[in-house]
């Protein structure tokens, strides 16, 4: 209830008062309706995904957004993605048919494709699995340029039904951080692409001609400051551009229901998420936080190291997947020194053509402080790694010398992530992280709370209450707006057992 004040101002007090606000002395100027979390962002998301909430929890490589994550989501009506990147096909197939004996008909639920330009094959591989398995969404990220893979993903099973509207059994989200890349998966996928997808059998021709009438993307989320693979944007000024760029693509190529844009990246409070909502997002999607779930798929090590972690706990180090290519990745500096050897790493591999051009302290000091074995040791692990996965990739380093250091590096690079899941104690200095600042924001919040328990941070918990808090002060900023009188304590939302 709004009521004025014998001051003139407006205040809030509770319709259920024992007494009429008249006899208190106050004046009632309106009555609010209540504002519930589900109606924060776009409707049309929660209808077509069938989901309680316009919130994700994005996909976190390697399985730690595992089964057991999504299941507990879905079981909340809430949507998240497997993270299948970084694993090999027959991995993500065990993990469906996993997720298929979990999860009830028309759950929400998605897999990750992840871009992998050193290796081609597999990100088409990977494609091949989702389709085949018909997953219901498809999360497409790191991607600088539409691939052959993604475009499988989105327009393989269009039909139309007997309104003669296309109908995608599939819908795909493309994760992007920047507003070139966020165009191609705003228009419709490119003819030569789709014309080699015919060709090759993944399509048909009808799927190809259906495919020109629509966007690649269902759903669009821009990718600010987050953990892993960012361009470290800030929300507030990448979101308005790519918002403004959709707008603009839809008018101009009259593509009908314009492209849902959701946020990511930083999300780790309900100021945060109430943020990306006023921005205008459709929907928000969350990830460093969900590594300290109970159900995310990471050792209790890792997750006692991020619940540790404050806002400028992070750094930013070499990337295992595109090592060569100079992409970085954020990651958790607290507890670890993985960042600061993984830049030693790069800055030997750029100061020199090949290991044996190395002076003999230097790599002494590799082996004893970084890779804790022989270069020959972890050249012979290397060596087996690349023949049981693509033994081009050995031939490649046979020739050059370069590419053969390269590969070894990142034997250091992908082992420290492998180290940090499975929770190896010799190895604790060496865990990579993905991490955002958002961490240090969800356990500033969560201090003396009941989520600061690590036995209750569930991943719904942690989405409920992110979500009601943003709704909370949503509901606060309007009140403000209006003119209302409120104390400073009304906006410190505390975290409490939801359902």
């Amino acid at each position: 209830m709004v009521v004025r004040r014998g001051d003139g101002r407006l205040g809030l007090a509770d319709a259920r008062l024992p007494e009429p606000p008249s006899a208190s002395g106050l004046a009632v100027a309106g009555l609010l309706p209540a504002l519930y979390p589900e109606w924060l962002g776009d409707r049309s998301f929660t209808r077509t995904h069938g989901v309680r909430f316009p919130y994700v929890a994005g996909e976190m490589a390697r399985g730690i957004s595992g089964t057991a994550l999504v299941t507990a989501l879905a079981g909340a009506e809430t949507l998240a993605f497997f993270g299948a990147g970084g694993l090999l096909p027959h991995e993500v197939e065990n993990a469906l048919r996993e997720l298929g004996t979990r999860l009830p008909e028309r759950s929400p639920w998605g897999v990750n494709l992840l871009h992998t330009p050193g290796d081609p094959a597999l990100e088409e591989r990977v494609a091949d699995v989702l389709v085949r398995a018909g997953v219901p969404r498809v999360s497409a990220s790191a991607y600088l340029d539409l691939t052959p893979a993604v475009v499988h993903c989105a327009a393989s099973g269009l039909r139309l039904d007997r309104q003669g509207r296309i109908v995608r059994p599939r819908a795909v989200f493309a994760k992007v951080s920047r507003p070139e890349t966020a165009e191609r998966f705003l228009l419709p996928a490119p003819a030569e692409v789709l014309r080699q997808l015919v060709a090759d059998g993944r399509l048909t021709e009808e799927e190809a001609r259906l495919a020109a009438h629509v966007p690649v993307a269902e759903d669009l989320t821009v990718e600010a400051d987050s953990g892993g693979h960012t361009d470290n944007r800030p929300l507030t000024a990448l979101f308005p551009v790519v918002a403004a760029l959709r707008d603009r693509l839809a008018a101009k190529h009259r593509l009908g229901r314009p492209v849902r844009v959701g946020a990511a990246g930083g999300l780790g409070d309900p100021a945060a998420v109430a943020a990306a909502f006023a921005l205008g997002a459709a929907y928000v999607v969350t990830g460093t936080v969900n590594q300290m779930a109970v159900e995310a798929g990471v050792s209790d090590d890792t997750k006692s190291m991020l619940a540790g972690a404050r806002v400028t706990d992070t750094a930013m180090a070499p990337a295992a997947d595109m090592f060569q290519l100079g992409a970085q990745v954020q990651v958790l500096r607290r507890g670890t020194l993985f960042a600061c050897r993984a830049a030693r790493l790069e800055r030997v591999y750029r100061a020199h053509p090949s290991l044996e051009a190395v002076p003999a302290a230097l790599r002494a000091a590799l082996e004893r402080e970084v890779f804790g074995a022989r270069l020959e040791e972890v050249w012979s692990w290397t060596r087996a790694y690349w023949t049981g996965r693509d033994p081009s990739e050995l031939d490649r380093a046979d020739a050059d010398p370069k590419h053969r250091m390269a590969l070894l590096f990142q034997w250091y690079l992908g082992s420290s992530s492998r180290w940090a899941v499975a929770g190896e104690p010799a190895r604790r200095a060496d865990y990579q992280v993905w991490c955002s600042p958002a961490a240090g924001a969800f356990n500033r919040w969560a201090e003396g709370s009941f989520l600061a328990e690590p036995r209750n941070r569930t991943v719904t918990q942690i989405a409920l209450n992110l979500m009601q808090g943003a709704a909370v002060l949503t509901r606060l900023h309007q009140l403000r707006c209006h003119g209302l009188v409120l104390p400073p304590e009304a906006y410190a939302y505390r975290p409490r057992p939801l359902r």
